[in-house]
């Protein structure tokens, strides 16, 4: 038979899970509610005086694949007569080639209406300065790290794990380098000398883009265009960077070369309304999630349900 203290304990899991499933549902109709809200009100934009002059602010954060965003920040800011400066805060170790260079080609497009300056948290390598090198003046804190300029391809290679897997392919092509860089056999002389030469000629694009944003002489850039990174300090001695200073100092430079005489306001892109949404679910997920793990490392809520 089981106890009048068993019963009781069990009880007091059942209201205390209870009482958890009831918060929950109500931080749910919270959230909801929150989002119908902001679908009928429309995007997200800053209460901010009319008539004061603005620094767009366009945020470049971790490994770049995309560049749509950055993009679409650009193009508002560009629009927007409210905005005399925009400010390029990177903070990535690089990625994709053909992203950076977009976001590169905007910002430099922007600067002949704009003054773009890229401000570099913690590190502003490869695709992050290449994107930076758009700007028109770049502020590095002298513990970035920044640099990298080089290009690299890694090639996997599952032959052995097939072999011993019994696993064969067969291919069937209708040119001789269509299969290049298959991940089932090795390079052959001849396509390691085609991607060879692709990584060279997109390096040289990388090298020019430097020296021509940068004023530097191609050969110079050369020199130090073999993949390894500076700290901030080193890069303004190499005229990679223009000042060594934080964001303040970015947001400074960018309000004198934008012309701003008076007080100016900070300016972040309009979210779309997927982006509000997923944000709010990520956020109250995420809050969710580490309350519940407090209460049960507390011995509040059971980690599991009695049997």
């Amino acid at each position: 038979m089981e106890d009048k203290s068993g019963r009781s304990n069990r009880s007091g899991t059942f209201l205390i899970v209870l009482a958890t499933i009831g918060g929950l549902a109500l931080l749910g109709f919270f959230s909801f509610t929150l989002m119908l809200f902001l679908l009928l009100r429309g995007s997200v934009v800053s209460v901010t005086e009319p008539s004061a002059d603005k620094i767009g602010i366009v945020n470049i954060q971790g490994v770049i694949s995309t560049p749509e965003k950055a993009l679409e920040a650009l193009r508002q800011f560009r629009d927007n007569e409210q905005v005399k400066a925009i400010v390029l805060r990177i903070d990535s170790p690089g990625g994709a080639v053909g992203a950076s260079q977009e976001i590169f080609q905007e910002a430099r497009k922007l600067n002949k209406l704009k003054p773009v300056v890229a401000s570099l948290g913690n590190i502003a390598a490869s695709g992050g300065y290449y994107s930076a090198v758009g700007a028109r003046y770049i502020v590095s804190n002298p513990g970035t790290i920044t640099g990298s300029i080089g290009v690299i391809m890694k090639l996997p290679n599952v032959r052995g794990l097939m072999d011993k897997l019994g696993i064969k392919t067969t291919v069937i092509k209708s040119g001789r380098l269509k299969d290049l860089a298959s991940i089932t056999r090795d390079l052959t002389p001849e396509e390691r000398q085609v991607l060879k030469s692709v990584m060279d000629d997109i390096h040289q694009q990388f090298i020019q883009a430097v020296a021509e944003s940068r004023k530097i002489p191609v050969e110079k850039v050369a020199s130090i265009s073999d993949g390894r990174i500076f700290s901030g300090r080193q890069a303004k001695e190499l005229h990679l960077v223009d000042e060594l200073g934080s964001f303040s100092t970015a947001l400074d430079r960018a309000a004198a070369l934008g012309g701003i005489k008076g007080k100016w306001e900070l300016l972040y892109p309009k979210k779309d309304r997927i982006s509000v949404i997923r944000d709010i679910l990520e956020e109250s997920g995420a809050k969710t999630i580490a309350r519940l793990a407090g209460m049960i490392e507390q011995g509040q809520v059971p980690a599991a349900l009695p049997q």
